[in-house]
C-alpha cells in the first residue's frame, strides 16, 4: 500500500502486513498517517488524493463559511473514526486553482476521491449521521 505523509508528501510503501497507522515515514520519521484531516494547498493537493492507495474525503470551505465552520467538528470526529479513509480540507480562499480545477461552486463541498478520481460529491453541512451514511453510499460505489 502507498500513503502518502501527512507532514511532508512524501510517499511510502507500507507492507501489507503492517497498519498504515503505525508507520513512520522514511523521509521526515514523523508519523505518516494522521486521523486528523490534513490541510491540502494547490501544491500539495494533487500528490495527496492521486498517491494515496486509501480513499481521500476532500472538504472543500472557507474561513467565512458559516455552515463549513459548523461543519468542521463533525468532519474532523469521523476523522478520527475511520482508519480506512484519509480526510482533507482545502482552503477555498487559499487553493484558488484546485478549487477551480474541482469546480467548487459552493461551499462546504465534500469529495470523494480514489486514486485521484471523483467517486461523488455532496455540497452543504452534514450532520453526523448524514455525513457517515453519504460516505458508505461512496464506499458501495468502489465495490
Amino acid at each position: 500500500m502507498h500513503i502518502v505523509c501527512s507532514h511532508c508528501f512524501a510517499i511510502n510503501r507500507i507492507p501489507e502486513d503492517k497498519s498504515h497507522t503505525q508507520a513512520k515515514c522514511g523521509k521526515c520519521q514523523q508519523a505518516a498517517y494522521s486521523s486528523s484531516p490534513i490541510e491540502l494547498t494547490d501544491n500539495t493537493f494533487y500528490r495527496y488524493i492521486e498517491k494515496n492507495d486509501l480513499p481521500v474525503i476532500v472538504d472543500f470551505w472557507a474561513s467565512w463559511c458559516g455552515p463549513c465552520q459548523a461543519m468542521a467538528p463533525v468532519f474532523s470526529a469521523i476523522a478520527q473514526q475511520s482508519e480506512e479513509i484519509l480526510f482533507a480540507k482545502v482552503n477555498t480562499e487559499q487553493a484558488k486553482q484546485v478549487s477551480a480545477d474541482a469546480a467548487i461552486r459552493s461551499i462546504p463541498t465534500l469529495i470523494f476521491f480514489l486514486h485521484g478520481r471523483e467517486i461523488d460529491r455532496v455540497s452543504g453541512g452534514l450532520s453526523g449521521s448524514q455525513l457517515k451514511t453519504w460516505i458508505m453510499q461512496c464506499l458501495k460505489k468502489l465495490g
